[in-house]
Order: structure tokens, then sequence, then C-alpha cells
């Protein structure tokens, strides 16, 4: 009972480790040529890093990567507005990681070819659609040259946010949902701040800043992953922008002029960075339904959502376990893509448009509303209580309320 596996990325690579730890027959099979650590900074939530020290990658994300102790919220001020422990420090059994989504990506990557050999993993292959039960169609992405066919029982298609299987499967979806706010992203040598294991975030929905220690730079200071957010004018084009384009200071970087806090001063951040990265923000509508007969759709072709609430990659990997949990029990068959479906769509659909409603990151824009000036004290404007209330609901929504996480088993355990 083979499973095909198409995309390379941390849901496609995750289901591999996790198959093969049950003995399934698999292939996964990645566009690009050669796999490298590409990417920006991530948060990993301790749900996720249970199922990876279920894999046995505790050491290897302790290598590359930080264990998160914070997450703070401050008006375009630089007020701080709310902070709470995170990870082992607010009582999970689990720390959170910040860390580069390259380097996730390797260490899964590597992971498998060691544990699997390196035939698990076909580069430079891209299934372009499927036939029967099943066979599915292989090409070469940039040529479009075909090559050949594989045969197996299941097709999972974990190949992203513009996937070509997804397309496949729903016909007439058009692009991906744009909101309005457009993404600059830097990596900067910069100082530790708060408690240098902190996630901070500062301002409001069309104005917004985000900053997060992903490494320490051995000299006292830190590796900082950042992202800026604008939302643009009606009428902004974000279809002309690549996914991948060099970004300019000039088109966002007044924004923050003056944002300088005494715990961080933003625009040095920004200027600190060798590149910086222009992405739109988007994320793709729910769907009511992730399967075609043998094929189901995963992680971001599955539920991408906006990087609100730090919980993208970390819902891949649990979607890898949950599949794996189902073919353990009912076989690569259809009967275990409806178990996986029913265990994670509508939870899923609830998250893509909780993020897409701002998450946890809505207590900035009310406070911004309330006090668009500042505050001298935070309970004037937004009680301890109302506070509260978001960051445990959006928990709630993401599966991470900590009492209820700790007390059950691991996703794929026992």
């Amino acid at each position: 009972m083979t499973v095909l596996i198409a995309g390379g990325g941390i849901a496609g690579l995750s289901l591999g480790l996790s198959l093969h730890a049950l003995g399934v027959p698999f292939r996964v099979f990645e566009a690009v040529g050669e796999v490298k650590p590409l990417g920006v900074g991530i948060n990993l939530q301790p749900h996720a890093a249970r199922e990876l020290f279920e894999m046995g990658l505790e050491s290897g994300l302790d290598q590359i990567g930080l264990r998160t102790e914070e997450v703070a919220y401050f008006s375009a001020q630089g007020q701080l507005i709310w902070a709470e422990p995170r990870g082992s420090e607010a009582g999970y059994g689990w720390p959170q990681f910040s860390l580069n989504r390259g380097k996730l990506q390797m260490l899964l990557y590597d992971t498998l070819i060691e544990r699997a050999g390196p035939e698990a993993v076909t580069t430079g292959t891209m299934v372009s659609g499927w036939e029967g039960s099943i066979t599915a169609r292989l090409n070469d992405r940039k040529t479009g040259a075909a090559l050949g066919t594989a045969e197996g029982d299941l097709l999972i298609a974990c190949d992203g946010i513009n996937s070509t299987l997804r397309q496949a499967m729903v016909s007439g979806e058009g692009p991906a949902h744009w909101g309005g706010t457009m993404m600059w992203r830097g990596i900067t040598r910069g100082p530790r701040f708060r408690t240098g294991r902190t996630v901070a975030m500062a301002g409001r929905k069309d104005v917004k800043f985000v900053c997060y220690p992903i490494a320490d730079d051995g000299e006292g200071g830190s590796i900082l992953n950042w992202i800026a957010d604008l939302t643009m004018p009606e009428g902004y084009d974000w279809r002309q922008q690549d996914w991948n384009r060099q970004g300019t200071l000039e088109d966002f970087l007044p924004a923050f002029d003056g944002w300088n806090f005494d715990w961080l001063d933003i625009p040095q951040v920004i200027r600190g960075a060798e590149q910086i990265y222009e992405y739109p923000m988007v994320d793709r509508d729910p769907l009511p339904s992730w399967r075609d007969g043998p094929v189901a759709l995963m992680g971001d072709a599955a539920h991408a959502m906006y990087p609100i609430g730090s919980n993208g990659a970390s819902q891949c990997i649990l979607d890898a376990r949950h599949l794996a949990r189902a073919i353990r029990a009912h076989g690569a068959n259809e009967a275990a893509l409806e178990v996986y479906e029913n265990e994670r769509r509508e939870k899923m659909n609830a998250l893509v448009l909780a993020n897409r409603g701002d998450g946890p990151d809505k207590i900035l824009d009310i406070v911004a509303e309330r006090a668009p000036d500042g505050f001298d004290d935070i309970e004037t404007v937004m009680p301890l209580a109302e506070r509260q209330s978001f960051a445990d609901g959006y928990k709630a929504i993401a599966g991470m309320d900590i009492a209820a996480l700790n007390a059950s088993p691991p996703v794929l355990g026992g």
C-alpha cells in the first residue's frame, strides 16, 4: 500500500517520516531540483513540537532554533498592551520554537533521507495530475517535460498554497485571497530585547511590525526575524508582485518612522537587514471537501492561512500525524482519508477564518481604536479579563489549550 506524496515541504516530509515509522511504503516527489534551506522565520507551537519530539527531533530543533519564552503586544507608541509566557514557560509540556523555516525543512529532509534512504524523495519532479486509483502523472516543472508516472494507493497533495492538485480538484477557484496587506520581511543581527526569547507585535492591522529572535548571534545579541505589514490603497495590484521580490525600504520604512522604543529601535532593525523581501499576505478560502476519491489535500494546499497566530507550519505537521494515524488504523485507502478529513477540515477552516479576522492580533486594533494616541493605563482601555479572553479564545481554536493539550496523548502515540 504505497502513499504518493506531492511536495517535499514541511507537510510532505513530516508525512514521510511518520509513514516510515509505521512501516508504510511511500514516495515523496519534490518539484525543485535541489532542496535548499529557503524561507524566513516561523514559530513552531507546542502541539507540533510534541509531535516532532515523538519523531526523535528534539535535539535537532534545539540546534536550529530557540525555545520561545514570551509573546508581547505593543501599541504604535511602543506601550505594552499584553504579554504572556509561551511554550514550557506557560506550562505546556513542550516548548514553542522560533526558527528559520528553511532550516526546519532541511532537518526533516535530512532525517528522512537518513532513515528511509535517498530513494524516498525524488527531486526535480512535480505531480501534475492523476488518473484512476491511482496513477500520478510526473513532469518537470520548468520545462513541462513528461517524466513518466507513479503507481500508488493514495495521493496526498502537499504542494503548497498554489497547489497544482488543488487546482485540478477545485475547478475555477482562481488566485489566492488577498485582504489588502503587503509584507516586507528580513533578518537582522540586532540586540536582545525583553527576555531575549520574545515574539513581539506592535502597531495595528494597517501598520504592524512583528519581530522575534531565531538564533543567538554569538556576541550577546540576536538574529532577529522581522515582518513589516502595511495595508495598501484600494486598487493596488498585488498580483503583479513576485512571491520573492526584493523589497525597497522607501516603500514601507517611512510608515515606521519614530518607532524607536525603549525595548527596540524598529527603524534601525529594518535598516540592518542584508536583504528584504516583499510578499502579499494571502490565504485560501475554506473548502467543503479536501478529498477526491483516493486523493487528499494537506498543509497549505488544504488550508493556507494568514501568518497570524504562528500556526501555519504547526498545522502542517499535525495534518501529517493525523493522516498517518488514520492510515495505521484503516490502511492506505479512502476510509483513512475520510477519517483524516473529519478530524481536521472543520478545525482548519475555522482557523483560516480566525486568522483572516486578525486572530489574537485583533487586540492591537481594538486598543488603537480606543486609544489612538496611546494610554496611561492599559486597564482603562482594555481590562485584563478582556485581553486574556482574546488569548484564550485563539488557543482553543488552534488546539493549544494548555490543560487539554497536556492531558491528551500524542497524535500518533500508542
